[in-house]
């Protein structure tokens, strides 16, 4: 086992690493930029190295700067959290050419599900099913629209090498094909400065159900059953459930065992996320995220399990803590993710907190890098914590998730706890009865976003 780990990561999700490193016995060391200096993360940390000023390329993006802190400080393995430097295949090669182990998987294996063509082609060989569509990245408009007409108006053209909902555009029928096209394209390139597109037929009202997987790296995998996340705005996730409120057990156990013999098959090693459209009881894959999820809490609370703790386990050669047969789901579990956004419009609200209190009790739990005085940076991601509740059962974690909401204070900024208030009187949300186009019209209807 390491003896001292670095965490390569800011926020709640540096701090999660803290906390199940030190329960290990591991001696953790933090990385901040200078905006980050008085971060939860750095305090809770047994060592912490400042990696350069606030822009995330010149710190946390940082790779010269990141190995530095491994060596002068000694730490034997990396763990990159979610975001920033997490899927970055180019680092983990680095890392491991300088005798640091990467807690997650290969540079193989992030490779070969980074680029999302790739990822299909890989998942249907491996039985895993897949969304109608091109068999690669489509050269021209007169291509989009041979390919288009073949699986079916309405389609979807999205990036190769896309995600957070960048360079995707909707044709619905043919005459929106050439600007659907030509839109992606320039997004794509825009964004990830690659402008290769493909196409896949465009499911109209499909859940978002994704499986968690864990393997050993030698040949042994499991499943963890699925999260809901259909919860969406501009295709980022708002709140995710675990069970999936319309997924039957043998739904479960059919996906489940497809994908983890899928990743089992390539000696797949650490925590990896296998993400579909659902609809109409079919699975239709997406794409791999081979790293921890932001939402892994609802999965660790309905199995009992800890994630990072096993990925921190298997990246130094110990075999997984539990079998398939071990894992039984016990209740449910709902996560919100809380960003420090101004209503209606979403706009970022950084700023200082001069009060924070985290809700507590029975099946409630609080990630959070939050305390009285923090100064939210402006030059990051939102999201400030994540409110996770357990119940027996959907309709008590529901219960569970409106007291804990009524709990919570942070003043001092705008957060995006009134939506879940809001959404919380929803029949349709009650009742688990929404899609992936559910929330953008709700807030069309309500808040006019």
């Amino acid at each position: 086992m390491f003896d001292k780990i670095l965490i390569a990561n800011r926020g709640e999700i540096a701090l999660r690493v803290v906390r199940a490193a030190r329960e290990m016995g591991i001696a953790t060391v933090a990385v901040h930029s200078t905006a980050d200096a008085d971060a939860m993360h750095v305090r809770m940390a047994d060592e912490s190295v400042c990696i350069g000023p606030p822009p995330s390329p010149q710190s946390y993006l940082n790779m010269p700067a990141i190995l530095s802190a491994c060596e002068i400080t000694g730490a034997q393995a990396i763990h990159p959290g979610y975001g920033f430097l997490s899927e970055n295949a180019n680092f983990v090669q680095i890392v491991e050419d300088h005798g640091i182990t990467f807690i997650g998987p290969s540079a193989e294996h992030i490779r070969l599900m980074g680029d999302k063509i790739t990822a299909k082609e890989t998942m249907r060989s491996l039985g895993v099913p897949c969304v109608p569509g091109s068999d690669g990245g489509v050269p021209d408009v007169e291509s989009a629209r041979t390919i288009a007409g073949e699986i079916g108006y309405p389609v979807i053209i999205k990036a190769t090498a896309g995600g957070g909902g960048r360079g995707m555009k909707v044709a619905l029928t043919e005459k929106d094909i050439e600007g659907a096209f030509h839109t992606a394209r320039a997004e794509a390139k825009a964004a990830f400065g690659n402008d290769e597109v493909y196409i896949e037929k465009y499911l109209s009202t499909p859940r978002h159900i994704e499986i968690q997987v864990f393997g050993d790296g030698k040949g042994q995998a499991v499943h963890l059953g699925e999260r809901d996340c259909s919860l969406q705005r501009r295709h980022q996730k708002v709140l995710e459930e675990a069970p999936g409120p319309v997924i039957t057990p043998e739904e479960r156990a059919r996906i489940g065992k497809v994908c983890a013999d899928a990743v089992a098959k390539i000696k797949y090693i650490g925590a990896g996320t296998i993400e579909f459209l659902y609809e109409n009881g079919e699975f239709y894959f997406i794409e791999m995220n081979t790293r921890l999820q932001v939402e892994h809490p609802v999965t660790e609370a309905i199995f009992g399990v800890d994630l990072v703790r096993e990925q921190i386990r298997v990246a130094a050669g110990e075999p997984m803590s539990f079998t398939q047969e071990d894992l039984a789901i016990n209740g449910h579990s709902i996560e919100v993710r809380i960003n420090a956004e101004r209503l209606p419009n979403f706009a970022p609200c950084p700023g200082r907190i001069t009060h924070y209190h985290a809700p507590g009790g029975l099946g409630v739990r609080m990630d959070s890098a939050l305390y009285d005085g923090y100064m939210i940076p402006p030059y990051y991601d939102s999201l400030i914590g994540k409110l996770i509740v357990h119940g027996r059962d959907r309709d008590e974690a529901l219960a569970r998730l409106s007291r804990a909401l009524g709990e919570l204070i942070v003043d001092g900024v705008d957060t995006t706890v009134p939506l879940f208030d809001a959404l919380l009187h929803e029949p349709d949300i009650l009742k688990g009865t929404y899609n992936i186009h559910w929330l953008e019209q709700w807030l069309e209807d309500h808040l006019g976003d």
